[in-house]
């Protein structure tokens, strides 16, 4: 993130999707309607580890919260990522580095073909700021790993106004993680929103499913997010969407200190 006077949480998700942010704690935080095709629930979907010691325990932690979940599983798996965190098809890569002052803490970032279908996603942290004193606290690595996974779901904010008191969720931004309420973890809200975006059924499935092979290149840089789509928020919000063609793109949500 940026550092600030504010020091807020507002850089926290670079997303790919396209969403009008939702600023009540009312269950209604799907990205656009995007989601992973599957043919039956529940069903799982695997997180590769790619993380360094530090950071495993907090990715474990989040993959048995979300999996309380009635319509979804996750599983730790070994990581798959290479250089950048390239993304695996049909599955989740979860990586953490030093990635600079980019202005980030965390970014999700999915691929989208059909229209609103996952074919799959990657989550990258940023140690720059990690291994500050600002942010090198477990609640801070916790609500992020929590909140970036959560997006690769599908799942919007419930609120994006850092100052109002905590709604219990990892999916709320805050300057306190900590609360009260704690903001570490999913609420009800969460999960009755992953019912209602995976309640239908699809004809075929996206996890674990190929995707080709121009689609799979990591995109890390803003040179490469493709053409502004939407600024708002006074500037510090930006939707940026990347066309590979054949229905294939990745859409970048950024939300800027």
């Amino acid at each position: 993130m940026r550092q600030g006077s504010r020091r807020t949480i507002a850089a926290l998700a670079t997303l790919a999707l396209v969403v009008a942010l939702q600023t009540t704690s009312s269950a209604n935080h799907s990205w656009n309607g995007y989601h992973w095709a599957r043919t039956a629930n529940p069903f799982t979907l695997d997180l590769g580890d790619n993380l360094s010691s530090v950071w495993k325990q907090f990715l474990h932690i989040a993959s048995s919260d979300w999996s309380q979940s009635t319509v979804l599983d996750t599983v730790v798996v070994s990581g798959r990522a290479k250089r950048n965190c390239r993304p695996t098809s049909g599955r989740v890569e979860v990586c953490n580095a030093a990635y600079g002052s980019t202005g980030w803490l965390g970014v999700a970032q999915i691929w989208v073909s059909g229209g609103t279908h996952i074919t799959q996603a990657t989550v990258k942290i940023n140690d720059t700021y990690f291994n500050t004193s600002t942010y090198n606290k477990p609640e801070w690595r916790q609500m992020v790993v929590c909140q970036e996974v959560g997006h690769t779901f599908g799942l919007d904010h419930q609120d994006t106004n850092f100052s109002n008191t905590n709604l219990g969720t990892c999916m709320d931004y805050t300057n306190n993680p900590l609360g009260p309420p704690s903001n570490t973890d999913p609420n009800k809200h969460d999960y009755d929103e992953l019912v209602t975006i995976y309640t239908h059924r699809d004809s075929t499935t996206t996890i674990g499913a190929a995707t080709p092979s121009g689609a799979l290149d990591a995109v890390d840089n803003p040179s490469e997010w493709g053409q502004l789509m939407k600024v708002s928020h006074g500037g510090k919000t930006q939707v940026f969407e990347r066309d590979f063609g054949n229905g294939h793109r990745i859409v970048t949500f950024v939300i800027w200190a």
